[in-house]
């Protein structure tokens, strides 16, 4: 491909919204545009790698034994209703109606509609087990669409679906996929973390997910260096800690103005953040939530959405908060608690002695609190958000805590979808039996952001020659210059003859604007042609370690094929 003539074009400006690498790099480099809040098109050098991405996808897939087919993108209401979650998969599903007045989504996943697939063809335990997979467009109304192709609201996934007799070949099924992740995440140079996960809206028995480490993740992601254990921060159990053993002092109202945050409060008081009881209020399905943790501790609304079992819920607005407890935020105690107000205790809460507590009126607090002297505990649940050197669930050494992107998501979903779909199969006895599912994803699109997460620097991408939009840059400094032009076209040819993906920036621009260039789009190999050739040499240059070569014009391309085919091993 000739730059001249390729539908490409670069920025030399920081785009002004983009706080992540991958997003900054992505938009200035001309592989994406922007078309709407979350919705991002791609250009032909972004598709490129999108297309590499996939094929690698694809052929561990086909590895796997599993089958490629396509799904539609509109799925009719009834099938999701089937199973309940036309209801619960809430406000992120794209909802629409025809013109005959009937309901349809946008999908954002097809366990719907492959189990209606499936039991339409199979009945019999002959016709099982087997694995189907597609490469489809999603859509998910996403609240807080961020950091590009990260998290947006229109999205390119694989996703697979697995169908067996029985929970241990359906685990054998979850095994081979988990085996093909590992693959393709090592095949696409991601270096990913397995960790436990919730099943979330999807549903099933246990699920795991495919990270990397990133400050632009979503995700909290926990791991122990002495054990390996790593889960996702949400599913890691917090226990009641120990009953504090301390004298029991008197019960004081102080007088605590202007202390509306935990902070304020313990600088104010001069106690710690963990002797503070902090009483968070929500509004869930129109139902009053209090949540009690201790003031060094924040509620991980991921855990409180699978307590309550549904994700609407939020924070109760100031005129809510005066409305059931006639005060201010940041002064809710858990004392003379309304009528119709339920109220969740962390385990932090558990065992704390001589506490911190607002009372429900502004600008005081009580001081020296104890819980069956002064008030009483409610039920107990795990909702604290996991901190760094929270003890390891299985060891009991420091965890750390670090911000994760999810890439791949795997789930054991048993009869979650069979049997309200009635997907049944019959044994060998003739009896009529649940089909056993699993279901994978991967954010073929999300992983395009990921690997320039990982590789890249302050100049711009370091595309893995895997994926790497093309392979090679050749460069003509001066194509005015007729032997340097001449040199290149023969490069440019010979390297495509030996089967490399090759550009060739035949631009009438500076040097140092295709330097910069091909430094932003990440080719991992240049070939620089110049004044060098009138000694018989171009120059090499590679973009993962800097180093250039001069080597001879005949053997350049020889070199390059060498260096890429042994980074394809």
């Amino acid at each position: 491909m000739r730059w001249s003539t390729y539908f490409w074009y670069t920025s030399k400006d920081d785009p002004a919204d983009a706080e992540a690498p991958s997003h900054k790099y992505l938009l200035k480099g001309g592989f994406i545009k922007q078309v709407a809040s979350g919705i991002y098109a791609l250009t032909p050098p972004g598709y490129r790698v999108i297309k590499k991405i996939e094929n690698i996808v694809r052929k561990e897939m086909d590895r796997s034994g599993a089958q490629e087919l396509l799904l539609t993108v509109l799925n009719p209401a009834e099938l999701w209703r089937e199973t309940g979650r036309w209801d619960l998969y809430g406000r992120e599903l794209f909802t629409l109606k025809d013109r005959h007045g009937r309901d349809y989504c946008l999908g954002p996943t097809h366990e719907e509609e492959i189990t209606d697939m499936v039991r339409s063809f199979v009945n019999s335990y002959r016709q099982l087990p087997f694995i189907l997979y597609q490469i489809q467009v999603k859509f998910r109304d996403e609240k807080r669409p961020r950091f590009g192709l990260i998290r947006g609201r229109e999205f390119i996934m694989k996703d697979a679906y697995s169908f067996d007799t029985d929970e241990f070949s359906a685990m054998l099924s979850y095994e081979t996929m988990k085996f093909a992740y590992e693959r393709i995440f090592k095949k696409l140079r991601l270096k990913t973390l397995m960790v436990e996960a919730s099943v979330g809206a999807i549903g099933g028995v246990s699920s795991h997910e495919f990270v990397i480490l990133t400050d632009y993740g979503e995700a909290r992601v926990a791991y122990c260096e002495s054990c390996g254990y790593s889960a996702n921060a949400e599913i890691v159990k917090l226990s009641k800690g120990k009953e504090e053993e301390e004298e029991e002092r008197q019960l004081t109202r102080v007088h605590t103005p202007n202390t509306r945050t935990i902070e304020e409060l313990s600088n104010f008081l001069n106690v710690p953040p963990r002797k503070i009881l902090k009483s968070v209020l929500y509004i869930a399905n129109d139902e009053p939530i209090l949540v009690v943790i201790r003031g060094d501790r924040e509620v991980d609304e991921n855990k409180l959405e699978a307590i309550l079992n549904t994700e609407n819920f939020r924070l109760a607005t100031d005129e809510e908060v005066y409305a059931l407890f006639k005060t201010q935020r940041g002064y809710i105690g858990p004392f003379n608690i309304p009528k119709g107000v339920r109220v969740i205790w962390d385990n932090s809460v558990y065992g704390i002695k001589n506490a911190v507590v607002a009372f429900n009126e502004p600008d005081y607090h009580y001081i020296n609190a104890n819980p069956g002297r002064d008030f009483s505990y409610g039920e107990f649940f795990d909702v604290a958000q996991v901190m760094e050197k929270d003890p390891c669930p299985k060891c009991g050494a420091p965890l750390k805590v670090s911000k994760g992107l999810e890439l791949g998501h795997i789930f054991l979903l048993g009869t979650r979808y069979s049997l309200p779909m009635k997907a049944f199969y019959k044994d060998q006895q003739g009896e009529d039996k649940p089909i056993y599912m699993g279901c994978y994803g991967i954010g073929i699109s999300r992983c395009m952001s990921a690997i320039v997460e990982q590789y890249s620097d302050e100049l711009g991408i370091k595309w893995p020659t895997v994926v790497a939009p093309f392979e090679l840059n050749v460069i003509c400094l001066n194509p005015s210059d007729a032997e340097q032009k001449a040199v290149a076209e023969k490069i440019y040819y010979q390297a495509q003859e030996m089967g490399l993906d090759v550009i060739y920036d035949d631009r009438e621009a500076s040097a140092g604007f295709k330097f910069a260039d091909a430094d932003l789009c990440g080719f991992p190999y240049r070939i620089v042609v110049g004044k060098k050739v009138k000694e018989g040499k171009v120059e090499l240059q590679k973009r993962h370690t800097g180093e250039k070569l001069d080597v001879p014009i005949e053997d350049a391309v020889r070199i390059i094929k060498e260096f890429v085919d042994k980074d394809k091993e």
